[in-house]
């Protein structure tokens, strides 16, 4: 719906005809949901703010019970044409996954038929009754238990942080109802794929308590087995949305004990192996369970020859559901051979469009020694005192055959950097390469942020599975959505997956990463929103070129475009090149490592042993690294990249490119555009267009690295390619041109006006406004009121302060 006038009018469409219609229909009130929500609004991010777009709203859902929507309806206001309602009725029919859809004016209705491709112009609404068969119908729903478990209410018992009811979203609606048909009509594997941080959890306990209130298992409750391979999967879902519903029916398997007479059990594949007398698993019968849930099907159990698929396999005859974000197909590892084609996707590109998901923003940060490589000097040695064979380092051996101490410390002082301008309090986590990495990281960025690590005893902390239980007690504190602190998390694989962080900020990306679904697992780290902490976006810091994987079809979507940087021996960005048919170079990690947990270096000295006149290869297969010193790291450059999806194609620009194209789209000239800007009313509309589009002028000169230049002169520069001016130029030249004009005014009121110039020298345009004489050093001068009195008034100092903005920037 539209806003203004016209949705006043299309609501008094709604009140005076399409509800007495309804009405006459046999609809009730309570079937009846006016204004239904099905997107959140898209978020459009800038460098510091955002931008919700209006969320998607049908007039109203037709619900035949609660919860369960058969129809929607979309209303005009009477003097529009019903048709024009059309494309936005199947719009809503098709997120909400419903057959039928209506496009009314109130005095015509029209009726979209999915299920059949017909559109049709029916003389009023259908009863529920009637629209119920032929629901049923379109959805091959047959009467009995497929029809009692879309029925069964959605529970909402559960509880979001603020004791609001943790109610879902379509997408989980739909995915819910997509699951139970499909159990209804007997499928025995099912796969359901959404995107990391868009509640798959949520969608599972649904699943369960739908069949809990049904006759799926006749004379009895279901028993539903929940299986991760690492306890945090296990343990988030069951305290936080299984227990406090069902409570002493949920049981979490362990230690050998196969205790029954519970109904909804959680366990670990690795626990499950293990058992008094052979596998746990074993002692259940094969057909104990009548569900499996496999949370992040993709990992171990994806595997053919996995030793954690016999558990799958014993109990074949159960119901088996996986979900993951990230479905793989290879040659040994299969998702889709295993459970088959998703019965529901809701992707990354999608969450991202309906605003559920935040947008991310893209920092590429490259060392001179990961562009260039290192080489030893002939015969230098290590710490340690190992020999270091000749040859050319580079990323690839980097923390795993030779590590460079100070590449380790300029990471951290840039991400230190980062979090000064952003925000010193935003949570972050850093993924390393390996735990000893992860450690060498946590001190460096400790002693990079002492003054912060002197208030908050924990602002850096390392979480790893060498960590035991003191790193996942500060984990849990970290993931808490009301609490500070620890602020920085560094880790190696722990956090890759499944962890919910919601209101984690930055992403910082200091190992490199083998496969498109770890990838993505990563990324997800960060997608969440959290309106009531202001998270509407994130940033994702890559210091490895990992982000070169939004270039893989594997990823949501078509290729990502990505702009490469060329740079001169100064580190500054000299050429920018789209990499569109560049070859892409990715890390193809053994699959061992890929799913072995990382403890670090393997010899029993942490990896300082004598190289002994062997060569990098040996080393490497060794398990030995050397450690270096003394060795010139600094950034050689950097690029910011702002991304976009459409829910259709994900894109990255390259900020000044993006700049330039965007302010070319408003079709205005470098003349208009310095007369909008020379008016404050003009330049604050301006200013709010170009954050609509994603720039900050606020940030421009930090993004250029021009501190001192006025934000007009960097739009001009970037569009026009004009040169770029100070505001000390601009000030200056005001003094010098226009003198007759600050010595038009009395002593007291031009003191008034040059100490704005100034102000404006050192901060910017926005100082030459009245607000500006509410701080120092104007308030040791008297009050507004007083200083406007100097120019006859509040009126003769706006007039006197638009004159100054204007000979500011007619000097160009």
């Amino acid at each position: 719906m539209e806003s203004g006038e016209q949705a006043r009018r299309e609501a008094e469409t709604c009140r005076e005809f399409v509800l007495p219609a309804l009405h006459d229909a046999g609809w009730t009130d309570d079937q009846i949901s006016d204004e239904y929500p099905i997107t959140g609004g898209r978020i459009r991010a800038t460098a510091r703010y955002f931008e919700r777009e209006m969320p998607l709203r049908a007039d109203y859902a037709l619900e035949f019970t609660p919860g369960l929507v058969i129809g929607v309806v979309e209303a005009k206001r009477t003097r529009k044409n019903a048709g024009d309602g059309i494309e936005q009725a199947k719009r809503y029919a098709r997120l909400l996954d419903v057959p039928f859809a209506y496009a009314t004016n109130g005095k015509e209705i029209f009726e979209i038929d999915r299920a059949t491709g017909l559109i049709t112009q029916p003389r009023g609404f259908p009863s529920p009754k009637a629209l119920w068969d032929r629901y049923r119908g379109a959805a091959g729903i047959q009467e009995g238990l497929e029809s009692d478990l879309l029925l069964a209410p959605f529970n909402d018992r559960l509880r979001n942080w603020d004791n609001t009811p943790k109610l879902p979203r379509y997408y989980q609606r739909v995915a819910v109802n997509r699951a139970l048909h499909a159990l209804a009509r007997g499928d025995k594997r099912v796969l359901l794929v959404l995107a990391t941080g868009t509640g798959k959890t949520l969608v599972a306990f649904q699943v369960v308590a739908k069949l809990w209130e049904s006759h799926w298992t006749p004379g009895r409750k279901p028993r539903v087995l929940y299986l991760a391979d690492r306890n945090i999967l296990v343990d988030q879902p069951k305290d936080e949305y299984f227990a406090p519903v069902f409570g002493d029916a949920v049981y979490k398997l362990g230690g050998g004990d196969a205790r029954r007479g519970r109904s909804i059990y959680f366990a670990l594949y690795q626990s499950m192996e293990h058992g008094d007398e052979g596998a746990l698993f074993e002692a259940f019968p094969r057909d104990h369970f009548d569900l499996i849930i496999v949370d992040e099907c993709h990992r171990g159990s994806a595997a053919d020859a996995s030793r954690w698929r016999r558990i799958l396999d014993h109990y074949s005859p159960a119901t088996q559901i996986g979900m993951t974000a990230t479905p793989i197909s290879d040659r040994e590892r299969d998702t889709f051979g295993y459970f088959g084609n998703p019965v529901y996707t809701y992707s990354l590109a999608q969450g991202i469009e309906d605003g559920f998901l935040a947008p991310y923003r893209v920092r590429k940060v490259r060392l001179n020694v990961d562009m260039t490589g290192w080489r030893p000097e002939p015969g230098q040695h290590d710490l340690y005192g190992n020999e270091i064979p000749d040859d050319l380092y580079t990323p690839r051996e980097y923390e795993r055959v030779l590590a460079i101490l100070e590449r380790t410390g300029e990471a951290a002082n840039y991400l230190t950097e980062f979090l000064h301008r952003t925000g010193r309090m935003g949570k972050t986590i850093v993924f390393c390469e390996n735990n000893d990495h992860a450690h060498r990281m946590r001190v460096a960025l400790n002693n990079a942020n002492a003054d912060m690590a002197r208030r908050y005893e924990n602002y850096v902390f390392r979480i790893t599975d060498a960590d035991g239980p003191p790193g996942r007690a500060l984990l849990d504190e970290f993931r808490k959505v009301d609490t500070d602190e620890p602020v920085i998390a560094v880790t190696s694989r722990l956090l890759t997956t499944g962890v919910d962080i919601p209101t984690v900020r930055n992403i910082v990306l200091f190992r490199r990463i083998g496969s498109t679904p770890e990838f993505k697992q990563i990324v997800g780290r960060g997608t969440r929103v959290f309106e009531e902490a202001g998270k509407f976006a994130f940033d994702i810091v890559d210091f490895v070129d990992a982000t070169r994987k939004f270039n893989d079809p594997l990823f949501d979507g078509p290729p990502m475009r990505v702009v490469h940087d060329d740079t001169n021996d100064n580190g500054n960005i000299t050429d920018s090149v789209t990499e569109d048919d560049a070859e892409d170079e990715q890390v193809r990690e053994p699959e061992s490592e890929y799913r072995q947990q990382d403890h670090g270096p393997l010899p029993s000295d942490d990896g300082r042993g004598q190289a002994g006149g062997e060569n990098a290869e040996q080393i490497r297969a060794r398990g030995r690294r050397l450690y270096v010193d003394g060795v010139d790291v600094y950034v050689w450059g950097d690029a910011y990249y702002i991304a976009e999806g459409d829910g259709h194609r994900l894109r990255m620009v390259e900020y000044r490119q993006y700049v330039r194209d965007r302010l070319l789209r408003l079709n205005l000239s470098a003349t208009d555009l310095r007369a909008q800007w020379a008016h404050a009313k003009s330049r604050s509309e301006l200013t709010r267009i170009l954050a609509g589009e994603g720039i900050d002028v606020e940030d421009l000169a930090e993004h250029l690295d021009e501190p001192g230049a006025d934000a007009l002169d960097l739009l001009l520069h970037l569009a026009w390619q004009l040169p770029v001016i100070s505001r000390a130029e601009r000030a200056r030249r005001v003094r010098r041109l226009h003198q007759k004009f600050l010595e038009s005014f009395a002593p007291e009121a031009r003191r008034v006006l040059e100490l704005i110039l100034e102000k404006y020298e050192a901060h910017g345009v926005e100082e030459v406004s009245p607000k500006s004489l509410r701080v120092p050093p104007f308030t040791t001068m008297g009050q507004p009121a007083e200083l406007a009195a100097r120019f006859g008034g509040p009126t003769g100092l706006r007039e006197a302060l638009d004159e100054l903005g204007k000979l500011l920037y007619d000097v160009a």
